[in-house]
């Protein structure tokens, strides 16, 4: 019986595909959350690790029991953490605070290998869990990672919103994901997104992604803004774990009160 590779290239397909991916952030350090969250039938989980508290030993459980239950894994992480956080070997990284073409296309060259024909500057090791610890190692799995390991940039400020089109259209760039909450803050609205104001720059966003044919990402907690967003483009669509979770409980716990 063959091995199964660690690493599931299915994202980068799947977000050229045109349909609406729904997925769910998930900060909390947990294995089992993530098993849950495929057999609950999303597309995809998405490991917070900017705002989430597990380190990499745990995140790396995480996406063992994504692997094994077959749902496709994005890692949120800062940039310190990005190569040491493909070589556990993810679906994809999703960057935070991208806000230039240039900034966009540095990202890129430390996602990628540099092989024939392909500029990058990500360091090789075939020892790690992303390789199999080896027993995937070498151009094969240079070139797996290269074409089915996604690059996600996140828009989360006026700059970064004005070049939307520019980042969009940088090669290497998969989807493009527009973060509300910090958008809203550096607006000036705390963490009121929904302002006319704060709406229209994600309006305006998810359109120019959409336009430059990559996919638009948002957050999206209720059914209404996910209807919103999508017709204005967005296509890769993220709640969260922790407040499903705990609107689950409360309503559990204010039954019959």
């Amino acid at each position: 019986m063959s091995a199964q590779h660690p690493i599931d290239t299915r994202l980068p397909a799947m977000l050229r595909s045109g349909r609406l991916l729904r997925g769910v952030f998930n900060g909390i350090p947990s294995p089992a959350i993530v098993e849950m969250c495929a057999f609950a039938g999303f597309d995809f989980v998405l490991l917070d690790n900017e705002h989430g508290s597990a380190g990499l030993e745990t995140t790396e459980h995480m996406l063992r029991a994504a692997r094994a239950s077959g749902i496709p894994t994005v890692v949120r992480c800062l940039e310190h953490d990005l190569a040491r956080t493909l070589d556990l070997g993810v679906s994809a990284v999703q960057i935070p605070m991208v806000d230039t073409a240039a900034h966009a296309a540095s990202l890129v060259q430390r996602v990628k290998y540099p092989t024939r024909g392909q500029p990058g500057l990500r360091g090789a090791a075939f020892s790690t869990r992303a390789a199999g610890y080896g027993a995937f190692g070498g151009t094969a799995h240079t070139a797996a990672s290269n074409d089915g390991v996604a690059l996600i940039v996140m828009i989360e400020t006026p700059e970064g919103v004005a070049n939307a089109a520019a980042i969009a259209a940088v090669p290497g760039v998969d989807a493009v994901f527009v973060g509300p909450n910090d958008l809203a803050h550096s607006m000036g609205f705390d963490n009121r997104w929904n302002e006319p104001p704060v709406q229209a720059a994600i309006e305006r966003a998810l359109k120019a992604v959409a336009a430059a044919g990559k996919c638009p990402g948002i957050l999206a907690l209720t059914p209404e803004e996910e209807a919103r967003y999508a017709a204005w483009g967005a296509r890769y669509v993220a709640s969260n774990t922790a407040g499903i979770i705990l609107k689950a409980l409360r309503d559990v716990a204010r039954q019959g009160r």
